[in-house]
């Protein structure tokens, strides 16, 4: 009796040990991110939409499973971890149109942050970031871009950091161009490093820079510093 409680003590454990084995192999299975193939669609953009540009899009997959539409590069944040901006198709039928069938259009959104590790997709919440107007600048683990207002009256300069709710950078810079353009409110701006710096430039001869330290931001006056050397 004593030998078949052992035996079915060492069969328990043996299961135990088994089958920690198989969660901790679980737990440990790495994801495999992976783009597809670019393709060119067709972007209605103007204030009719009759206007058609051409947008390359690929698919964002995890794990062989489509999870995003993307459009241009990814910037690597960390070993880990990188963001890409997203695209998506729109339904753009109307109520009354009788087939019912889905009219697709396809719309530029946002960022999204991918982890490699554990195969998570998230997407970004960026502060007055307009997905048809703002041009995403990045450097580590910062975003610069002109963005606008929710009425579309004011433009600021914008530098917001991944882990952060609220930008570390939110400056006014007048009123926008009033182009009805992609991309159109500034180009993206320009990072130097040692020490961190971001540049804007809204207008034609207007271009502000500010440094950046860790979760601040200082304006650089150029003149001054050229006084000073």
């Amino acid at each position: 009796m004593r030998r078949l409680i052992r035996t079915v003590a060492e069969v328990g454990f043996c299961v135990c040990v088994a089958m920690a084995g198989v969660r901790a192999f679980a737990v440990s299975k790495p994801h495999v991110v992976s783009f597809g193939k670019w393709t060119a669609v067709k972007w209605l953009v103007g204030p009719d939409e009759k206007n058609a540009i051409d947008l390359r899009v690929r698919a964002l997959f995890v794990d062989t499973r489509l999870k995003e539409y993307t459009t241009g590069l990814p910037h690597e944040v960390t070993d880990r971890l990188f963001v890409v901006r997203r695209v998506f198709r729109l339904n753009d039928s109307l109520p009354q149109e009788a087939s019912g069938a889905p009219r697709w259009q396809w719309q530029r959104g946002g960022w999204v942050m991918v982890d490699r590790v554990t195969g998570r997709v998230t997407q970004l919440a960026l502060p007055e970031f307009d997905a048809y107007y703002s041009t995403a600048s990045w450097f580590r683990d910062y975003v610069a871009y002109c963005g606008v207002s929710d009425d579309g009256k004011k433009l600021f300069a914008m530098v917001a950091q991944l882990g952060r709710r609220k930008a570390i950078l939110k400056k006014p810079l007048g009123e926008p161009g009033g182009e009805d353009a992609p991309d159109s409110e500034c180009p993206a701006p320009e990072w130097q490093r040692a020490p961190v710096r971001v540049s804007f430039e809204p207008e034609e001869n207007k271009k502000l820079t500010y440094a950046v330290h860790e979760h601040a931001v200082d304006i650089v006056n150029d003149e001054e510093e050229d006084e000073g050397e």
